[in-house]
């Protein structure tokens, strides 16, 4: 307190507290300010909105979800830039809550353009908090990069019981083994899985092909990219996939002892001009072994067959699965399996820059594209697809499809769609009746699902290239019943990736598969999914597990996370 006596004498006394009295109001006013302001950024990292009346809700930043993706560069240039970039809903530390891994791009010397930023851009990794919000705990998990990140591919590699992270990238890939005790350690020199020599890797999937207990991986690789190659059509942007030879994709066999061998060659996967873009895996003949499925970009797809663990046989073509149902072989971006008709069998959906694939599975290996019938390709021609995948977002017992949407090689933004199941094997393009964020124009690219605050229905993490990601809130979907499966394998791998599973209730069969990768570059909540509609028990679960053993559980009740461990 500076008040001198002599200068607030006689009549200016009043004056003088009153000017006293007004600065010592500001300078509270100031305090309280800054602790007001620094207590509401606060609140906007970490407190969970009300819902409002939209079926999805945009709340990632109010959740504490600050990514913002990144191209590395002032601007989009090249097509490493473009094609990047995926996330995943993993349970990292195992406390029964989703959390949320994202990549990113990031500068490269000779690929971006501009100055080397002071803090480059990394991968972010995100706990849930248990009470609707996430902390940032990259740098405690030592998952951040940097590098120029693609999509991540999420699987208990070593069956310790905690998930590791695949990490596919423009350069070398990396894995991190989770230490359980919430960091992460890359391990990818020991494990042999970085790749080959200035590989372009893009997406990538968990599976066990042999049944051995131990999840393999294949790593779908892109093009051998010359960031001095500049022949390109000037609209277009910067020089497609088609001006560089194909990278070849790798197989990798887990030895079960922390490393992998190279088994491409000897398990005859010959992939001499495929652009790999999103990879998938599931078993769609039902034989007991897992096959997969690559979406290749300007060529044609693969299916490749497991021959009971002994090698594989594409039979794209013979299938139906190679082409679009124009005959051509198009942009394809990403795969997902799920069974939308009903009949038992497995079908597949695949992302394009036109019309998109809904492939119903006929049977006996044949497939037929239902795209147009089923009232997808007009809605889903207007734009470009990325990522896709099946969930049944209303909990009404069927599967519906969300695809994100965003150009090709320029930053120019479209609307995301949701693509609900009528029945009769028909589709509605629903997006503009379920939330304000299908209203918005962005670059979409990978996304994820999965039930983060384990109420029952399904939300979903976006990415938008070079933009800030969006997380969707589900207001609405548990108003009807559901069940969750959380697969523990014992004599089969730990996360049970490749058991099949079949739920009647109400008199109504869902099958469906353990799956890992879903969509592009991304993850779904690594628990099994099933809407019930208004049914309050199932009847009769059965799940074939990977080691072939088959468990029965029945008359289970319905709105629950059940655990269930092979026998």
């Amino acid at each position: 307190m500076f008040i001198k006596k002599n200068y607030c004498s006689n009549s200016n006394e009043y004056r003088c507290f009153v000017y006293l009295f007004v600065f010592l109001l500001i300078l509270s006013g100031c305090h309280s300010n800054n602790k007001s302001s620094s207590k509401s950024q606060k609140q906007s990292v970490a407190t969970l909105p009300q819902a409002n009346d939209d079926y999805f809700q945009e709340i990632g930043q109010e959740i504490g979800l600050d990514f913002i993706h990144s191209i590395g560069d002032d601007d989009l240039t090249n097509i490493v830039e473009s094609s990047g970039a995926g996330a995943a809903f993993l349970d990292y530390d195992q406390d029964g809550y989703i959390d949320l891994y994202i990549t990113s791009g990031t500068w490269v010397e000779g690929l971006s353009g501009g100055e080397k930023p002071v803090k480059l851009p990394e991968n972010h990794l995100y706990r849930n908090r248990h009470d609707g919000t996430f902390e940032d705990v990259t740098k405690k998990a030592g998952v951040g990069g940097p590098w120029y990140s693609m999509g991540v591919t999420v699987g208990d590699y070593n069956n310790d019981g905690y998930p590791d992270l695949y990490v596919s990238n423009y350069g070398a890939n990396v894995l991190y083994k989770n230490n359980g005790n919430g960091t992460f350690t890359d391990v990818t020199k020991r494990a042999k899985v970085g790749g080959r020599e200035n590989e372009f890797s893009v997406g990538a999937v968990w599976l066990d092909y042999d049944n051995d207990g131990f999840l393999d991986l294949y790593v779908g690789n892109y093009i051998n990219f010359d960031s001095n190659y500049k022949y390109y059509y000037a609209p277009d942007g910067f020089p497609g996939p088609m001006a560089y030879d194909a990278q070849p994709d790798i197989l990798y066999h887990n030895m079960g002892n922390g490393t992998f061998e190279d088994v491409t060659k000897s398990m005859g996967i010959k992939d001499i001009d495929g652009r790999a873009m999103g990879v998938g895996a599931a078993d769609y003949d039902d034989d007991g072994f897992v096959d997969i499925y690559v979406s290749n970009d300007h060529s044609l797809n693969y299916l490749w067959h497991n021959d009971g663990g002994k090698g594989f046989t594409d039979r794209g073509t013979m299938s139906g699965t190679a082409f679009s149902q124009a005959g051509e072989s198009t942009v394809s971006m990403s795969v997902d399996f799920a069974d939308y008709n009903g009949d038992g069998l497995l079908d597949l959906f695949v992302s394009d820059d036109k019309y998109c694939s809904l492939y119903e599975n006929l049977g006996n290996g044949i497939f037929s594209d239902k795209s147009y019938p089923a009232g997808i390709a007009m809605p889903a021609g207007q734009f470009v697809g990325w990522s896709s995948s099946f969930i049944d977002y209303d909990n009404d017992g069927d599967v519906d499809i969300y695809k994100t949407n965003g150009a090709l090689k320029h930053l120019y933004g479209q609307e995301d769609q949701l693509f609900e199941n009528i029945g009769d094997g028909k589709f509605k393009d629903v997006s503009t009746e379920r939330g304000k964020y299908f209203m918005q124009k962005l670059v979409g690219r990978g996304a994820c699902f999965g039930d983060y605050d384990n109420d029952g229905d399904i939300d979903g993490y976006i990415v938008n290239l070079n933009n800030r990601g969006a997380f969707l809130r589900n207001n609405k979907g548990n108003q009807n019943n559901w069940l969750i499966l959380n697969l523990i394998g014992t004599t089969s791998n730990k996360d049970g990736i490749g058991s099949r599973v079949k739920v009647t209730s109400g008199g109504k069969v869902q099958t469906a598969q353990k799956r890992s990768t879903t969509g592009y570059l991304s993850q779904n909540d690594p628990r099994m999914h099933f809407g019930l509609a208004k049914n309050e028990m199932i009847e009769r679960i059965e799940i074939k597990w990977p080691s072939g053993k088959l468990q029965v559980l029945e008359n289970i009740k319905a709105n629950q996370i059940l655990t269930v461990k092979e026998p």
